[in-house]
């Protein structure tokens, strides 16, 4: 059963969240504020967060998430929020956020964009290697760690995965399209700049300062992770 942290500060969404979540077949543990939810997030095991932007007292949602992160926590965490504008969404995912729904959302969609962060991705070692190398860059499938050379690079969730489909498809060209359907599991929407942020970020891990860059955006098409010459 997949275990869900809600931090909701509103009672009545909360309890309708719950609610949806429950039917879903989801377990669902819900705190009202920034601070329990950090404590609950590192204390205890959950597949997924669901976290509110607007939470009251000094620990915001942003603030929280970053407390987060930084404790080593690498949960998949979906942000909930009424401010859409773009900037705001931005500093979301930036903050280490894997997905952004912004309020007022259908419960269908927060229940299939939870699917698809709480889904791991590890196929069985019978059917494929246990690591994937691209040059000098390494994965390895079971531990879920990521080298380049011999440093370490240390990935969220989301990005681990969008790195394990470009390894996947080294030298080769993947959309947008690609991308949303194999790492997000829901169909692409243009409006959105999600993959953009996520594959900045996960460029400034893969590749550090004086290496050869191995992930390449090609313009009006996608990206492309290739080794270094």
């Amino acid at each position: 059963m997949t275990h869900v942290l809600v931090v909701e500060d509103d009672p009545a969404t909360a309890r309708e969240i719950e609610a949806a979540l429950q039917d879903h077949g989801f377990d669902v543990t819900h705190v009202d504020n920034g601070r329990d939810g950090l404590v609950r997030a590192i204390s205890d095991s959950y597949d997924v967060i669901v976290l509110d932007r607007m939470l009251p007292g000094a620990l915001d949602g942003l603030g929280m998430l970053t407390a987060l992160r930084a404790s080593g926590i690498a949960t998949p965490v979906l942000i909930l929020s009424a401010l859409s504008a773009l900037d705001e969404r931005v500093r979301g995912l930036r903050a280490g956020g894997d997905d952004y729904l912004t309020k007022p959302f259908e419960f269908i969609e927060l229940t299939a964009r939870l699917d698809a962060l709480s889904r791991r991705r590890v196929a069985p070692s019978e059917e494929r290697a246990n690591r994937l190398r691209v040059g000098n860059l390494e994965l390895d499938l079971l531990k879920r760690s990521v080298k380049r050379g011999e440093r370490l690079v240390e990935l969220l969730p989301r990005e681990y995965a969008l790195l394990e489909y470009l390894v996947q498809h080294a030298e080769q060209v993947v959309t947008r399209t690609m991308l949303f359907e194999a790492v997000w599991n829901y169909a692409y929407d243009e409006r959105t700049n999600v993959i953009e942020v996520h594959m900045g970020r996960l460029r400034r891990k893969v590749d550090g300062e004086g290496e050869e860059p191995m992930i390449h955006t090609i313009r009006g098409a996608g990206y492309v992770l290739r080794s270094p010459a």
